[in-house]
């Protein structure tokens, strides 16, 4: 399987198995990005060496407006695409099997989760998951230690506050914040 089929099944939604053969390509890209994520987070690098590091993480060319520091994870890589002038903050993982999309202009504060997929329920197909892409509009600032969860979309100019947890579609032009995360105004 290439990694454009695994992205493709990934974006469709469906029922990943755990041991199917999807699965078992996300394993072997998982293992790509703990090497490449190491090199990132195990010594220092100039701009444009983060830049190459991160290009080949993610499989295409990243704008060289990206700042990032840091360290940061990722357990594929491959379905992330990174908007121009996006900032990262330290500490950040994301989960972008079932699609990371961010845009430009976008802020994200140290220690974000971003995550991309959820287990089954039945205790007896709970290795299963399910894939949801994360989407995240221009403008958009995130706060330290937010968490997006699966199948999000935060609309352009939203600024999720420290310590969110997002689990439903978030409005552009509003701030929100809590657990969940509730809307506090409009901007």
């Amino acid at each position: 399987m290439t990694t454009q089929e695994f992205i493709d099944i990934m974006n469709t939604g469906d029922v990943i198995e755990g041991g199917s053969p999807v699965h078992a390509k996300m394993h072997e890209l998982s293992q790509e990005a703990i090497r490449i994520t190491m090199q990132i987070n195990n010594a220092y690098h100039t701009h444009d060496e983060l830049i190459a590091l991160m290009s080949e993480l993610t499989g295409t060319r990243v704008h060289e407006s990206l700042g990032l520091f840091p360290p940061f994870y990722t357990d594929c890589g491959k379905n992330t695409v990174i908007g121009k002038r996006v900032f990262i903050n330290a500490g950040c993982k994301f989960q972008d099997q079932g699609g990371i999309t961010i845009g430009d202009d976008v802020l994200i504060g140290h220690n974000c989760v971003i995550a991309t997929l959820n287990h089954l329920t039945d205790p007896d197909r709970r290795a299963g998951m399910i894939p949801a892409p994360v989407k995240i509009g221009n403008k958009v600032w995130i706060g330290a230690n937010v968490t997006i969860l699966q199948g999000v979309t935060i609309g352009d100019g939203a600024i999720i506050a420290a310590g969110a947890v997002v689990n439903r579609d978030i409005p552009p032009m509003t701030i929100v914040g809590g657990i969940p995360a509730r809307p506090i105004k409009s901007i």
